[in-house]
């Protein structure tokens, strides 16, 4: 029987590149989150300009064997079921099997992307063999507690997490107020990193009448879209009620939620007149969105919020909550409407007031694509390198800035290369 401690080991591919690095994540493509989402444009990325990547992380259950992809490892560890995301789980603790794994092959840098055992882990291997070390925040799980009945664990999970995240060298995180709130909070090191949108993936251009046909739209009727997991911390409720006074007000319009998750059932018994169109990827994803005019996101718990971006990409009129991702790429009134966090009802009214206001939601839908128009992911990318080799010349090792040749899959759209890695058991 295995150990907690029990990781199926595949050493780095032999090329030359330019760095090493060591990625611990719970969750990595083909998975559909945000986290998973980020990451696979992260690595891919680096794959394509020469540096090598080793991804430890969870076994998923259900895990199909894929292809293996040049210059990516992938080490996998025993994991559980995250609670309350039966669909991922977290890497147990295998400090002893990483101090093993990074000694036989030192990585230059060790990147954390999540903070359960399995990386927490990684910072003790990776601190106790004077690796450098990083880590990204990519989740409020203080403010999720609320969402599961376990507030009293607020202040222990924080404590945890500033603990975790203060032993790296460099935090990064999204926006520049996520920036601030950190360091006021008293982590340290905390700098930003902000996020891609695949400009070549989203864009208006995808529009498409039969889908719009198939939702069962009357002509110009306004779609109201929620792209995201349908789950308690996402505030999904908010877009039924905007929904419904809308609708009161424009019986034709449409509500149509791309997605899934623990609430779907309960969600069908209490809008049974909302389309749902389940996870949807690449250009059926792109479609849905296209094929809407008012993107509403509800959420106050996100870091960022990649669907805001995405959605904007694809001309919408959005309305969201004045937090994250839209605080930063949302000018109110102009390319769309933010309200203060947390108010429902401003939410509601801006809302009906912008479905019911074709003109005024066209002049958004307009500006829109300009917002995100710079934000590709090439750039993020060379954001997060310059970020690794910041940390490597204060850690006192020279970046080494020879190059490598492409990867023979670059050419792939960054979803589909991650798709043909696998990791070989060698114990």
């Amino acid at each position: 029987m295995k150990t907690s401690d029990d990781l199926l080991i595949e050493s780095f591919a032999p090329q030359l590149s330019s760095l090493r690095v060591a990625v611990v994540t719970e969750t990595f493509p083909p998975e559909v989150n945000g986290v998973a989402m980020t990451l696979g444009w992260l690595v891919n990325g680096m794959l394509k300009k020469g540096h090598s990547v080793q991804v430890v992380r969870p076994r998923q259950s259900r895990e199909q064997a894929l292809v293996q992809h040049e210059g990516l490892d992938e080490v996998l560890s025993q994991g559980v079921p995250l609670p309350a995301y039966g669909e991922l789980r977290f890497g147990m603790p295998s400090k002893n099997r990483l101090l093993k794994l990074w000694t036989e092959r030192r990585p230059d840098i060790v990147h954390v992307v999540t903070e359960g055992p399995l990386g927490w882990s990684a910072v003790a291997a990776a601190r106790k063999l004077q690796l450098p070390i990083t880590s990204s925040f990519h989740t409020n799980f203080q403010s999720y507690s609320q969402h599961y009945g376990i507030g009293l664990l607020k202040t222990p999970i924080e404590s945890y997490l500033r603990k975790l995240h203060n032993r790296t060298q460099a935090t990064m995180v999204p926006t520049r107020s996520l920036v601030k709130d950190l360091t006021a909070r008293g982590y340290e090191n905390v700098t930003l990193l902000s996020r891609g949108v695949a400009l070549e993936q989203f864009g208006p251009q995808h529009r498409s009448a039969a889908l719009r046909q198939q939702w069962g739209v009357q002509g110009d009727a306004p779609v109201i879209l929620l792209v995201g997991r349908l789950a308690k911390e996402k505030n999904v409720g908010l877009v039924v009620a905007a929904f419904r006074a809308v609708k009161a007000r424009q019986p034709e319009v449409k509500l149509v939620f791309v997605g899934d998750g623990p609430l779907r059932k309960a969600l069908t018994e209490a809008c049974p007149e909302a389309i749902f169109a389940g996870v949807q990827k690449g250009r059926d994803l792109a479609a849905c969105y296209a094929s809407a005019d008012l993107f509403l996101f509800p959420s106050v718990t996100e870091t960022y919020g990649n669907v805001v971006p995405e959605a904007l990409a694809s001309g919408l009129a959005v309305v969201s909550y004045d937090c994250a991702a839209a605080q930063e790429l949302i000018e109110s009134g102009f390319n769309g409407m933010l309200v203060p966090s947390g108010d429902d009802v401003s939410f509601v009214n801006s809302a009906v007031q912008l479905a019911l206001d074709p003109q005024r939601m066209a002049r958004f839908k307009a500006a829109a694509v300009k917002a995100v128009a710079d934000r590709s992911w090439d750039s993020v990318v060379d954001s997060f390198v310059n970020t690794l080799r910041s940390v490597l010349e204060r850690h006192g090792r020279p970046f080494a800035s020879a190059s490598a040749s492409q990867a023979g899959t670059s050419g792939l759209p960054a979803q589909e290369r991650l798709a043909h890695s696998h990791a070989r058991p060698l114990l």
